[in-house]
C-alpha cells in the first residue's frame, strides 16, 4: 500500500443462522435502536456512575425506563451493577469488558451523525416542501 492510501474493506454479509434467522444483528439493532441504551452506554463509558448520576446526565429519562434500560443492559453483559452494603444501598453500574468494545461504534455513529447533521436537514426540508402534507417525520 502506498503512503496515503487505505485499505478499502468489503462490507461482510449478515451471517444467517441454519434456521434462518440472523446470527446477532438484531440483538444489536434491539439494544442500539433504542435511545436511552445508547445514552446510557455513552455516559457509561466515561467512568462508574450511580443510578442518581445516570438519571441526572440523561434528561427526560424516567426513573422507570432507567431502571429497564441498565436492566437490558446488564442482562446483555454490557454493563455490571454492584450494590455497596450502606443504608440506603447504593448501586453503581459500569461497563463490563463487553460494554466498552461497543464503545467505538456507538462513538463512530455519533461522529457519523454530528458529521451529516446538517445534509440531513437540509434533505428533509427539500423533501417536506417536495411532499407538503405528508405525515413522514
Amino acid at each position: 500500500m502506498s503512503a496515503g492510501h487505505s485499505a478499502v474493506t468489503t462490507p461482510r454479509a449478515v451471517v444467517w443462522c441454519e434456521d434462518g434467522v440472523d446470527c446477532g444483528i438484531r440483538d444489536l439493532l434491539d439494544r442500539l435502536g433504542d435511545k436511552w441504551s445508547v445514552l446510557t452506554i455513552v455516559e457509561l463509558a466515561q467512568g462508574v456512575r450511580r443510578f442518581r448520576e445516570l438519571q441526572r446526565a440523561l434528561p427526560g429519562i424516567s426513573q422507570r425506563m432507567l431502571t429497564l434500560t441498565v436492566r437490558r443492559l446488564e442482562r446483555d453483559g454490557l454493563v455490571s451493577r454492584t450494590v455497596h452494603p450502606t443504608v440506603p444501598p447504593q448501586v453503581e453500574y459500569e461497563l463490563t469488558p463487553l460494554g466498552h468494545s461497543l464503545t467505538h461504534l456507538v462513538r463512530a455513529m455519533a461522529d457519523w451523525s454530528y458529521d451529516h447533521h446538517d445534509a440531513i436537514v437540509t434533505s428533509r426540508h427539500a423533501w417536506d416542501e417536495a411532499n407538503p402534507g405528508s405525515e413522514i417525520r
